[in-house]
């Protein structure tokens, strides 16, 4: 969310520079904070799933209506919309259409506490007060009504100490004898949050604590079971010790703990992946990226921002699981010209979010969903993607314009996704190689319920613009074996800057670094049997997405772009399309103009 009385830049500008990890695998790893203990024999227990957040949570959200400038969305002004009965009507309708399917939360963001003018209200301890013009039966009412739908009600707050609840540092905190809003800021009243709406709260002092802890009984007993907190950094924009909001988050958890009441706690917005461990201890969802939202006469537009998103998620696939969830923004697929895609882009964007296993949680206008948004939203077999035992999905590609993403699943099945990323008709190819196995596979078409029958080595379709398909794979056939090869063996030839590195994270220690600006990295003796193309996997390290061509035998050079690992001490792969000789070929991975990531070795299947 972005507050208009935030000074704010365009979304893209504000777009995560997106630092992802990889697994070497298909599958990922639970948050470590959930993650696992270690069983009398030494080997690693798995731990039950969390009450909260054991899955990605489901439901509805107001601020994609709020902020949009549909024709009659917000009658009475910018980011009108949000008021009690809007809020009660969607309730009603997530309730009547949605809940059977999962949907369970209604989400109230920001503006709930200011009034029309956005002018903010608070009670005589600073804590936020709902407006009486919007909602005049107060927030807890409002929660009544919809814990009465069988329904779970959410809230939002941003991080840090709201300007206007200062009132020049003599405002009381509520069970602090003595303690005032002076007692709980840093003296020089800096700043925080993505707006720089709120005072920096001094966690060194013992009155802070208890002003987080005065707000979280506040939305504990108007009965709310999730807040949002907005703003938070490192992220939402902003880096520096100023706008460090760990101990804000660590003060939440701690706050709504004491409470009793399980509410989930979802930190926002481009959250710091330099930091996942701490949103991972802390909360139990993070935003990775900017507002999906335009902020156009749309809810959404495909440029700004939902195709960011296959850019930014892959890095951070690894910290997800029970417990905890990558976020990626609201899902608003249901209304058509609202929304503001075409039905192909509508379908894809639905595609991600369960692949990734993001909370599943529209803004659209439920009232007046389309039929073909409803089946998005109602799939029962893409909603047990995102909600059951199956991992997030990552590309097992590179990040070209035709993208594969995959996950193995618990029963040997894949989850797989196909998508066309460019701004016309293409064919998109997931081969089972890419995979790890070999042969044939059955193929089931989860959005349109349909069984493919067995397909041998490769699924290809053609895809719109923009658009995807989503399968489970059964293979048939067996595992494939591989040669590997080290980047930094003496048999390889190095040029430029290219150089071998110590590595802890590659396979052998070591890697090939410095591939920039023409550094290149010659594989001199791959051996195959006989002519074909092969899926060979290529396993890197690199801290931002970078590309490099790739080519054998001198020939011509295809140019792909690796997603980010998140870090450079995190490897992560993808299968790359070489077409070899048979006998002994050479394989080169060359920086070009640019700068290309580190590699640690490739494997090519002995079979093509």
């Amino acid at each position: 969310m972005r507050s208009p009385s935030y000074s704010v830049m365009p979304a893209r500008a504000l777009r995560a520079v997106v630092v992802l990890a990889l697994t070497a695998g298909v599958a990922t790893a639970v948050p470590a904070a959930h993650a696992e203990t270690t069983g009398p024999t030494g080997t690693p227990a798995r731990t039950a799933a969390p009450a909260l957040a054991a899955k990605p949570f489901m439901g509805w959200s107001s601020w994609s209506m709020q902020s949009s400038k549909y024709p009659g969305l917000n009658p009475d002004g910018d980011y009108s919309y949000l008021t009690e009965a809007n809020v009660l009507k969607q309730t009603d309708a997530l309730a009547a259409k949605l809940k059977n399917f999962g949907y369970e939360y209604v989400n109230i963001d920001a503006g709930w506490w200011r009034d029309k003018t956005w002018k903010p209200g608070f009670d005589r301890y600073g804590r936020q007060q709902a407006d009486p013009v919007r909602f005049p039966s107060g927030m807890k009412a409002v929660a009544d009504r919809i814990h009465a739908k069988g329904l779970k009600a959410g809230i939002y707050l941003p991080a840090g100490l709201e300007k206007e609840a200062y009132g020049g540092g003599k405002v009381p905190v509520l069970g602090a004898d003595g303690c005032t809003t002076a007692d709980i800021v840093y003296g020089d009243l800096r700043t925080t949050n993505g707006w720089d709406s709120s005072y920096k709260l001094d966690f060194s002092r013992p009155c802070t604590e208890k002003y987080i802890d005065s707000q979280a009984r506040l939305i504990a007993g108007w009965g709310y079971d999730f807040l949002k907190l907005d703003g938070v950094g490192p992220g939402s924009g902003k880096s520096g010790d100023q706008y460090d909001n760990v101990a804000d988050v660590a003060a939440w958890h701690r706050a709504i703990a004491a409470t009793g009441r399980p509410i989930h706690l979802e930190v926002s917005w481009s959250l710091d992946i330099g930091h996942a461990a701490d949103w991972k201890k802390y909360s139990n969802g993070w935003r990775i990226d900017t507002d999906v939202e335009c902020y156009c006469n749309t809810l959404v537009s495909w440029e700004n921002s939902v195709d960011d998103r296959w850019d930014d998620t892959p890095a951070w696939t690894r910290h997800a699981g029970p417990g905890g969830w990558n976020d990626l923004d609201s899902l608003d697929v249901g209304n058509g010209d609202m929304d503001g895609l075409t039905k192909a882009e509508r379908q894809s964007y639905a595609t991600l979010w369960a692949i990734a296993k993001s909370p599943l949680y529209t803004g659209d206008d439920l009232t007046r969903l389309d039929s073909y948004g409803l089946s998005l939203l109602t799939n029962r077999e893409v909603i047990a993607v995102n909600q059951g035992d199956t991992p997030p999905a990552r590309p097992v590609t590179p990040s070209d314009a035709q993208q594969v993403w995959a996950a193995k699943n618990p029963d040997g099945t894949y989850t797989v996704a196909l998508f066309n990323l460019a701004d016309a008709p293409a064919a998109v190819t997931a081969s089972w190689a890419s995979l790890g196995f070999t042969g044939k596979a059955t193929v089931r078409d989860l959005w349109n319920h349909e069984n493919l029958g067995n397909h041998e080595n490769k699924v290809t379709q053609a895809l719109p613009a923009h658009g995807s398909r989503l399968f489970t794979v059964t293979p048939r056939g067996g595992a494939l074996t591989w040669t590997g090869y080290e980047a930094e063996s003496a048999a390889n030839t190095l040029a430029g800057n290219a150089s071998v590195a110590d590595c802890s994270a590659c396979s052998d220690g070591h890697k090939v670094g410095n591939l920039y600006l023409g550094g290149k990295l010659t594989f001199n003796k791959v051996v195959v049997d006989k002519a074909g193309t092969y899926q060979v996997k290529v396993a890197y390290i690199s801290g931002d997405a970078r590309s490099a061509d790739v080519l054998a035998n001198g020939g011509g050079a295809t140019r792909h772009t690796f997603p980010s690992t998140g870090d450079w001490g995190t490897t992560g792969t993808v299968s790359v399309p070489v077409t070899l000789k048979a006998g002994t070929n050479t394989i080169t991975i060359d920086s070009g103009s640019g700068y290309a990531p580190d590699i640690d070795r490739i494997d090519v299947p002995k079979s093509s």
